[in-house]
């Protein structure tokens, strides 16, 4: 069975998201910065409305993934505090100066957020060697890496993404994102031996659409 990730960057995305059947949101702030912690008052007013799954993106700014240090004790005292207001697992990732997994940050955080899940962010598309982050985002503990496969969209990486789907061997879930859209996506389900889907469906602005959510749901069964 195929399910739908939604990106959600405001409270109004959200309760479309929940309206169109998604399966998950990933909650943030700042489209621009394609997406970073969202406001504390943001989420305890969607925990209060959602149903489904709230993943919640741990990012302190835009920019690069490499983080000072008042920067990564930010990050653990958000994940502290998305855990208390119930949370359901979370998305971050954390790189070197050299473009590798930061495996001790990394996994700081996954052991704050246990015993919930957590997704490897497109910092992984970033990264400078696919395949050796791929073993270090595995043994952080993550569950889930969201990726395009080092490309701008997940339709230009189809080729990266299934090698990753098959080196990965199951041990970790391969969440296709970027440019995901209903247009697209009976393709990418064809292609991809995955799960989940990665999708902020939006057509215009930066709220998603409520007919494309439906519309990418429809499709992918």
């Amino acid at each position: 069975m195929h399910k739908l990730e939604i990106a959600c960057f405001n409270l109004e995305s959200a309760l479309i998201a929940q309206q169109g059947r998604a399966d998950r949101i990933e909650l943030c702030d700042d489209f621009s910065a394609g997406g970073i912690t969202p406001n504390y008052g943001t989420f305890e007013t969607a925990r209060k409305l959602i149903n489904v799954d709230l993943f919640v993106m741990i990012r302190p700014r835009g920019g690069n993934f490499i983080y000072s240090n008042e920067e990564f004790e930010r990050m653990k005292k958000d994940i502290l505090y998305f855990k208390k207001l119930n949370a359901n697992g979370f998305v971050f990732g954390v790189l070197n100066e050299d473009g590798s997994v930061n495996k001790d940050q990394n996994k700081q955080l996954v052991e704050l957020a246990k015993p919930l899940s957590c997704s490897f962010h497109r910092a992984f598309d970033v990264s400078k060697d696919l395949m050796k982050n791929l073993e270090g985002v595995i043994d952080c503990g993550f569950k889930t890496i969201l990726t395009s496969g080092q490309t701008s969209s997940a339709m230009e990486g189809i080729k990266q993404l299934s090698e990753l789907i098959k080196y990965s061997g199951g041990r970790i879930s391969i969440m296709p994102g970027g440019g995901v859209r209903s247009s697209n996506i009976l393709l990418l389900k064809e292609k991809l031996d995955t799960t989940y889907f990665h999708s902020s469906a939006i057509v215009t602005g930066n709220v998603a659409d409520l007919k494309e959510v439906k519309l990418l749901k429809e499709k992918l069964g």
